[in-house]
């Protein structure tokens, strides 16, 4: 057996009151690549935060080849042995293939870059992983795959023992898939490294790993060889089957299609053929990477339509920005309202009626009548037109996102989330939701986007799974955590895609 690398013992990570890491006891091993799953909010991210040296744990302790640690610096990670790369580069696209395998690290001579030895240095580290790659090239100029083998060298340059590669996979071709998988069997087998390899495709596994490990609710579900683990026990350990609709009585389908997809293409995503109702709720399902976002944003027209037909309420529509979106009664609450809603420094009145001023709300005592007429509707927590956006607690600000559409007789007859309750607890979730089911209730129609298996299940009719931009099933009835989680992390490729539109219509 070989020898351990890196050993973790009980490690923890609380935020205040908040437990995200609940002791985690877990070996990685040299010339082993071990996976690791879970869903969004397992705690995963805090867990490669700590071995890499970006989060302090709250207690337990780090033994990397026998000298243990209670915390790392990232420089002392570093300097341990431990690599990680992230699945957003940290690469500079103007610079070559080898000032940035040296970045930050270069070699000097008489105080200036000795670019011939990095050029020389860097060609070597590419023929330890048997490929050829120009180091005197311009990153921009190497494809997404390349600028991962890259990263790849980047970290090896510094000679780690164990290297973590963050779901190095979701943004690569199938061929490009491919020939990282070689280059990390190669560092595992033939360098002695231990691997952690993060990923959301159960189909990766199999091709990829040893041994895998489950994290959910930040503590360990179980590890196991490859070997023992299948698609259903990996479903089931990522996201046990808690919640079904077994007891949900289904809401009388209307006949009128308000919004209609027919070979609809953006610039990710597609084909989506795809008919929601009036008084529906349609659930897009499916991964970080998986085309959610792409989709919604290209129907409000910001991002581009590549092809296909979009008609809402009988009438073919191709918007060209939110603003003609939304005279068309189709609008968009965006995933990051920090970044993309919510004005912070502004009163609630104004965040809430911010696309309106001019219209539905006129003078000052109009204003302040439909603060308190939706205030209470929305049961927003303080009711107080003055406070500031950014003093709201997430799910109170999240009402307000949402709420900026929900004034009776303003036209938005489509209304479209994306990740409508991400950072918003319980008690404010179940609130949103009974607002999206009074939608639709009074003849609205929801398309909400979302990776939360648990909330799809909670309030969608009907449900689009997504991967990788292509659709992998819509699903009438069935709808389940196992069911979606298994859909999500399968492996589709664009080459693939008239694959998935056939599995699509067995669904």
């Amino acid at each position: 057996m070989s020898d351990v690398v890196a050993k973790i013992d009980n490690l923890r990570k609380s935020y205040g009151t908040v437990e995200v890491l609940r002791g985690i006891d877990l070996a990685f091993r040299g010339g082993e690549i071990h996976a690791f799953l879970g869903a969004n909010g397992a705690g995963k991210s805090t867990f490669l935060g700590c071995l890499s040296g970006a989060v302090t744990p709250s207690a337990g302790t780090i033994t990397i080849r026998g000298t243990p640690h209670s915390a790392l610096t990232p420089r002392q990670a570093r300097d341990a042995g431990i690599g990680i790369i992230y699945q957003h580069f940290q690469v500079i696209g103007d610079l070559t293939v080898a000032d940035n395998v040296f970045l930050g690290n270069e070699i000097r001579r008489w105080g200036v870059v000795d670019s011939r030895a990095q050029n020389a240095r860097t060609k070597e580290l590419f023929a330890r992983l048997d490929l050829e790659i120009d180091p005197t090239r311009p990153l921009s100029s190497l494809s997404v795959g390349e600028r991962q083998i890259v990263e790849i060298a980047r970290a090896l340059r510094l000679k780690p023992d164990l290297l973590i590669l963050d779901e190095p996979t979701a943004a690569l071709s199938e061929h490009e898939m491919k020939a990282l998988h070689r280059v990390v069997r190669q560092l595992a087998r033939a360098e002695g490294l231990a691997v952690v390899y993060v990923t959301h495709l159960i189909d990766e596994i199999e091709q990829i790993a040893d041994k895998v490990t489950v994290l959910r609710d930040g503590q360990v579900v179980w590890t196991r060889p490859v070997n023992e683990a299948d698609h259903v026990a990996l479903a089931q350990a990522i996201a046990p089957n808690m919640t079904d609709r077994s007891d949900r009585t289904a809401p009388p389908r209307r006949d009128d299609a308000v919004l209609e997809l027919r070979d609809y293409r953006s610039g990710y995503t597609g084909p989506v053929d795809l008919t929601l109702h009036r008084g529906e709720i349609l659930g897009l399902y499916g991964l970080l990477g998986s085309g959610r976002t792409d989709l919604l944003e290209s129907l409000i027209g910001a991002r581009g339509r590549a092809s296909g037909s979009f008609r809402l309420a009988g009438r073919d529509i191709a918007p060209r920005s939110p603003r003609a979106a939304r005279d068309r009664g189709l609008a968009l609450v965006a995933s990051d309202r920090n970044e993309q809603s919510l004005f912070a420094e502004l009163s609630a009145l104004d965040n809430l009626l911010m696309p309106h001023f001019g219209g539905l709300a006129g003078s000052s005592a109009r204003q302040r009548q439909l603060f308190a007429e939706s205030a209470q509707r929305l049961q927003l927590r303080p009711a107080r037109a003055d406070l500031n956006g950014g003093r709201f607690s997430g799910g109170n600000a999240q009402k307000l996102m949402m709420g900026r559409w929900l004034f009776p007789g303003i036209g938005i007859e489509v209304l479209l989330l994306d990740e409508p309750t991400q950072g918003v607890d319980i008690g404010a979730r179940e609130e949103l939701y009974t607002l999206l089911r009074d939608f639709v209730a009074t003849g609205g129609a929801v398309l909400v986007a979302s990776s939360d298996p648990d909330e799809i299940v909670a309030i969608a009719d009907r449900v689009l799974v997504l991967n990788q931009g292509s659709p992998v099933a819509l699903l009438e009835d069935g709808i389940t955590e196992e069911r979606l989680v298994h859909l999500s992390h399968k492996t589709v490729h664009r080459s693939t895609a008239h694959a998935a539109e056939r599995h699509l219509a067995t669904e």
